[in-house]
């Protein structure tokens, strides 16, 4: 039978930098439906992300992109002759797929059908 963890590797595990920063941005408003919307349809302009997040203001939205871009979880690409801009995910961003499965996994089984 495993032994439990002491405290003392709790603490270090749930204060590590890194699951921290993870969360930080996972766990900021709108940012997983964000990821969850460029995962399921891939290269989106603003106008497309803002009609799927729609209770996302446009100035938030706009910084939440901003910051998953400096994350490194988002691309923003300028559409050449336009004043479009698309947005996408980077590698990093699609690996998160397999996240955003399990958090939609667990909620169906979690939280009623009419949420």
């Amino acid at each position: 039978m495993k032994a439990d963890p002491t405290m003392e590797q709790l603490n270090s595990y749930y204060l590590c930098p890194k699951f921290e920063k993870t969360f930080s941005f996972l766990g900021k408003k709108w940012n997983g439906l964000i990821i969850d919307v460029l995962l399921q349809e891939g290269t989106l302009r603003f106008r497309e992300i803002s009609r799927q997040v729609e209770k996302c203001s446009d100035r938030v939205l706009v910084d939440r992109l901003r910051e998953l871009e400096e994350d490194g979880v988002v691309e923003r690409y300028s559409v050449p002759e336009s004043s479009f801009v698309e947005y996408s995910l980077t590698e990093q961003g699609k690996e998160l797929a397999p996240i955003m499965a399990a958090i939609h996994s667990w909620s169906e089984k979690w939280y009623p059908a009419d949420c």
